[in-house]
């Protein structure tokens, strides 16, 4: 049996997450129908993450086990026939056998694009919240550095999914504008239900002055969610890299991809 490592990107506008669900349509549903197709039989298809409704990835990771003989250089090709335009597959490769999506991953970074301007960009409606207070990302960046380091992030999740712990680690949480973007890059090693939409709902309350950045250590030690700032919208987050040793590590980490910062 072989285990196939994909690397895909997707705009998360018309699905309900990644998670296959009862009744609405996902990302993982549609991924393994077509995998299905391709291969002529059903397969589960592990994700890297339970991606909310409407979020995007603009590069994520699944793999999935198949005794089909079909070539690795020729499974993008073969899925992408078979996929929608909103969901592409870029790379696939023969993972471990103990390779996991999710468990196999050390690493996630997040960006979060705000369109700070008085006037909506139709362009951008799907890809950036628009907001059109001004923002102060000198206060956005102090509030960030706040967020670095191991902490109880209970402040800044939504409750709606199980977790045996809500520490975690972040291992940067970057603000950065160019002309009326603002984007919040975050990485860490794991992460919770909403937990960057609310980083990101609290660094623009610090912006306008609804708390202070130096007060952010103090709220994650409360880990009250009433304390800290709103949910963001969905459509500005996206999945934007992921970190895995050996050969799945080396094709994520290949091919174009998004401006990066960190290494």
């Amino acid at each position: 049996m072989r285990n196939i490592a994909l690397r895909l990107s997707y705009d998360g506008t018309n699905y309900h997450g990644w998670q296959t669900q009862a009744k609405d349509v996902t990302v993982q549903q549609t991924v393994e129908q077509a995998v299905a197709k391709i291969c002529k039989h059903s397969a589960h298809v592990t994700g890297c993450g339970r991606t909310d409704a409407g979020v995007h990835a603009l590069r994520y990771c699944a793999n999935f086990c198949t005794d089909c003989p079909i070539p690795t250089d020729r499974i993008p090709l073969a899925l992408n026939s078979r996929l929608p335009g909103d969901i592409a597959v870029s790379a696939a490769v023969e993972a471990p056998e103990d390779f996991n999506a999710i468990g196999s991953c050390l690493r996630k970074e997040y960006v979060y694009t705000i369109h700070n301007s008085p006037i909506r960009d139709p362009f951008l409606s799907r890809r950036a919240c628009f907001y059109p207070q001004p923002l102060d990302t000198e206060r956005m960046a102090r509030a960030a550095a706040a967020f670095v380091g191991t902490h109880d992030f209970a402040a800044v999740r939504s409750v709606g999914t199980e977790t045996k712990t809500t520490v975690r680690t972040i291992y940067w949480c970057d603000v950065a504008r160019q002309g009326e973007l603002i984007t919040v890059a975050v990485c860490a090693n794991g992460f919770l239900y909403n937990m960057v939409r609310a980083i990101v709902g609290t660094l623009v309350y610090a912006s306008y002055g609804k708390l202070e950045p130096e007060d952010i250590p103090a709220l994650l030690e409360i880990g009250d969610r009433r304390l800290t700032g709103p949910t963001m919208p969905p459509q500005g987050l996206a999945m934007h890299r992921l970190w895995y040793d050996g050969p799945v590590g080396e094709m994520m980490s290949s091919g174009p991809c998004c401006t990066e910062r960190r290494p």
